[in-house]
């Protein structure tokens, strides 16, 4: 999970001071000691760290805070807006500016994960509207082109290729290119290396004063800490980037790059990478990810992937269903699927405020293998089983369990776990109706 090292030091160290009902500087001080050393070993960058600690330190000892009712939660408030403020404080959106075709020009070092973002980029701009086109800068890595053409017919995106020649001719050709096919965004696949070098930055130089872009973002790797840091510094240096994009932050259990990238550098996190699918690419909101770190959750978020995952109509119809009791296992695969579409099970239940912490009694039970092998007993029976479970006997059973590899008391399970659940759905729908308003759930509350 996302953080996951760091949120749950900080927790601990919180939830000690949530327990005292008065609070003195000297709590303050050793809170603060357990926070930095749970920072450095979350490698956030060590000058970062310590102004952080100053300032929350500063917020924290004043009369007001340590006087209140709460001073526990008043300090933890202090350290979310101290957090927020350094990954940025808002959102950083992309600023495409009134040109047609508008550029972006991504870079980095080999292995970040360039040409996929750049991808990932691609689809997002699609469903916001967009016409990109993805152009192959990238001439020295072997299949880099080939790639890129892949993954550009995956997303249903055009890719401008020219072999092997000079990036820079590349870049102006695909401009004109790009006005001639309706392209609105130009998005350059540049070449990487392992290592910075003065031959990789003279080339990007070059490119970026031949094309003029508009957004040059740095994609770079979270999981790399610290590293990620430093290249961030040297490629700022030199190109004066508008944005970075960090990948592989669903395999970053410290978070050190995230946190400390836009106080060292000045450049803004625009993207995050959460897992390896084409649309796993979200716009970073520091509030959000300060909310999940402090475990807090992350409903915002939550909320948008399940509109964007889920469809309105369906969803309606589905509550009739399940209000009639005509909710079947074939309605249960499909509900299943959309949630799975919205990333893995554990990280979307780490959004739900209070739920990260136990998020590690909960695995078991929300076993993602196990999801898996629901929907290959379901896809394992006829349509008329899905649609009326009823008729399933025992050599059906035997039947389904075969060819879905599990064992006829799976099979057992899946169905007593049905009609169970269909029941305490048609009771909740029938209580929300007897309210007169959806939810009868009281609102979640953040502790601050």
């Amino acid at each position: 999970m996302v953080f996951e090292g760091l949120s749950d030091r900080l927790q601990d160290i919180f939830k000690k001071l949530r327990g005292k009902g008065k609070i003195t500087e000297e709590d303050v001080k050793t809170a603060m000691r357990e926070v930095r050393l749970a920072l450095l070993e979350a490698d956030v960058n060590f000058k970062v760290v310590k102004d952080f600690i100053s300032r929350v330190s500063a917020r924290a000892v004043g009369q007001e805070v340590l006087q209140s009712l709460t001073p526990g939660q008043q300090i933890i408030k202090i350290v979310y807006d101290e957090m927020t403020e350094l990954m940025g404080g808002t959102e950083s959106k992309l600023a495409l500016g009134s040109k047609i075709p508008a550029v972006i020009m991504a870079v980095g070092l080999q292995g970040a994960g360039k040409t996929t973002t750049v991808a990932k980029l691609a689809k997002t701009l699609v469903k916001q509207g967009k016409r990109p086109l993805l152009v192959a800068c990238d001439v020295y890595r072997p299949a880099a082109i080939k790639q890129l053409q892949v993954l550009g017919e995956q997303i249903e995106v055009p890719v401008f290729s020219m072999g092997q020649e000079n990036p820079v001719d590349i870049a102006k050709a695909s401009l004109n290119y790009a006005r001639s096919h309706n392209r609105d965004v130009v998005i350059l696949d540049t070449a990487g290396r392992l290592h910075i070098n003065e031959e990789l930055m003279e080339e990007l130089r070059n490119l970026k004063e031949a094309v003029n872009p508009d957004e040059i973002l740095l994609v770079v790797d979270a999981m790399t800490g610290q590293d990620a840091v430093n290249v961030a510094e040297s490629f700022n240096a030199d190109l004066g980037l508008t944005g970075v994009i960090l990948t592989k932050l669903d395999g970053d259990t410290r978070g050190g790059a995230a946190l400390s990238v836009k106080a060292v550098t000045g450049c803004p996190i625009k993207f995050v990478g959460m897992g390896e699918k084409l649309d796993a690419l979200e716009v970073f909101h520091p509030d959000r990810m300060a909310s999940r770190i402090l475990g807090m959750g992350d409903i915002l978020t939550l909320v948008e992937k399940a509109q964007a995952s889920l469809d309105e109509k369906k969803a309606k119809e589905m509550e009739r269903k399940i209000r009639q009791q005509e909710f079947t296992l074939e309605d249960f695969l499909e509900q299943l699927q959309q949630v799975r579409s919205m990333g893995p099970l554990e990280d979307l239940l780490g959004m739900i405020p209070g739920l990260g912490k136990q998020m590690k009694g909960i695995k078991a039970e929300f076993d993602e293998k196990e999801i898996s092998h629901i929907e290959a007993i379901i896809k394992s029976m006829t349509l008329e089983e899905r649609r009326n479970p009823a008729i399933i006997n025992g050599s059906r059973k035997k039947r389904i369990a075969k060819g879905s590899g599990t064992k006829v008391q799976d099979v057992n399970r899946l169905l007593k776990q049905f009609e169970e659940s269909r029941k305490v759905m048609k009771q909740l729908t029938d209580l929300t109706n007897k309210k007169g308003k959806r939810g009868g759930i009281p609102p979640i509350k953040f502790p601050f």
